[in-house]
């Protein structure tokens, strides 16, 4: 294991971060170093947008989905790095919130129409 996801991992832990939560947040930052083929630690800001970008347009995720890499990237970049982060520069996507489904009557009471 790098040094910087031992330190990583050491911090999600000291804040008491589930173990499916801690997974993908390595996971994330593990793809991201991937994705241009160098350490996570020398990326900054133009890189994150990039990456940003190509989460919704080649891999086509949704909006939820890149909150949650974009959550890891800011951990990531504030707690184990300990590098200023501004949310103007990175802004999170606006959220899918979708409705329950509702039932009508005689879906309710299992009647036939």
């Amino acid at each position: 294991m790098t040094h910087l996801r031992t330190v990583m991992t050491e911090e999600l832990v000291r804040r008491n971060y589930s173990e499916s939560t801690r997974e993908c947040y390595i996971r994330t930052i593990k793809e991201f170093a991937l994705h241009f083929n160098c350490s996570p630690d020398k990326l900054g800001l133009e890189h994150i947008r990039h990456y940003q970008a190509h989460l919704f347009s080649d891999k086509k995720l949704s909006p939820n989905t890149v909150n949650q890499r974009l959550a890891a990237l800011r951990f990531f970049f504030v707690k184990t790095l300990h590098r200023p982060w501004n949310t103007a520069e990175t802004p999170y996507p606006k959220r899918v919130i979708s409705l329950p489904h509702i039932l009508r009557w005689d879906e309710k009471v299992g009647l036939r129409s």
